[in-house]
């Protein structure tokens, strides 16, 4: 379905961007890994991806807080693959505190790896798509860019800002041949969501599987975690000639919790 197509996801050697990189690499794109962690770990996850799939994998490590470093990172896919024709944001990193303990520097940083990463990483590669005439854009946001909870104000007005970014990009580039969507999902079961769990496991002195059902699970009417295959699978949607029309949608994946 996307041969011939190279994408860059960004947060991607674990979790649901890993996730996203693999339906992308077996749907046949190139794929520019990008993230923390250990060396060997990363190389090892790229070869066995790219020998699983037969497509070129790279990695970058960027900080895509910084956008020198993202322009760089951008730069390197399109020398490498010739193109980068889909760009998916999905780093991110998150916080929980009352606004008026919220550490300043904590939500700088939110609002850096999140919204003003996802700017980095369009403006980057915009140019490229618009000479192709071909692009698409998928910001990986969260149930968070519809409606909010408390305790998590950065992350909330971060994944906010995505869906604004989201439209404006959809409108710019509408007749350019390139589409900019949003995907967000409910709570998935991540490490990030799994230090969740454990934190107010602890703090409520309460079991995980307590947290699970009466806290994560409780905004979402299916009472299951969103599956990391599903959230992929509408992602390569988004990149297919099928859905050329859909351009500045907000898509929740999100057992029904956007529903009440």
């Amino acid at each position: 379905m996307l041969k011939n197509k190279s994408a860059l996801v960004t947060g991607s050697t674990s979790g649901i961007g890993l996730g996203l990189a693999r339906a992308l690499a077996r749907a046949g794109a190139n794929v520019m890994l990008n993230g923390f962690g250990d060396a060997a770990a990363i190389e090892l996850l790229r070869r066995e991806l790219a020998a699983a799939t037969g497509v070129q994998v790279l990695h970058h490590p960027a900080d895509v807080s910084k956008p020198a470093e993202v322009a760089a990172m951008v730069a390197a896919a399109e020398q490498a693959f010739g193109s980068v024709d889909i760009l998916i944001n999905n780093a991110g990193i998150q916080f929980v505190s009352p606004v008026e303990d919220f550490p300043l520097e904590r939500w700088a940083a939110i609002q850096d790896v999140i919204l003003n990463a996802s700017f980095y990483t369009i403006r980057a590669a915009l140019p490229g798509m618009k000479r192709r005439h071909w692009g698409r854009i998928i910001n990986l946001v969260s149930t968070h860019g519809l409606v909010a909870s408390p305790f998590k104000s950065a992350y909330v007005a971060a994944k906010h800002g995505q869906v604004g970014l989201t439209k404006s990009v959809a409108l710019e580039v509408a007749e350019a041949g390139i589409t900019c969507n949003a995907i967000c999902p409910g709570y998935v079961l991540t490490p990030l969501v799994q230090g969740q769990i454990e934190s107010q496991a602890k703090v409520n002195n309460l079991p995980p599987e307590r947290v699970i059902k009466e806290v994560i699970l409780a905004v979402q009417p299916t009472k299951r975690f969103v599956e990391i295959e599903d959230i992929a699978a509408l992602a390569v949607f988004l990149c297919s000639d099928a859905a050329k029309s859909i351009t500045g949608a907000a898509i929740p994946i999100d057992g029904g919790w956007t529903a009440r």
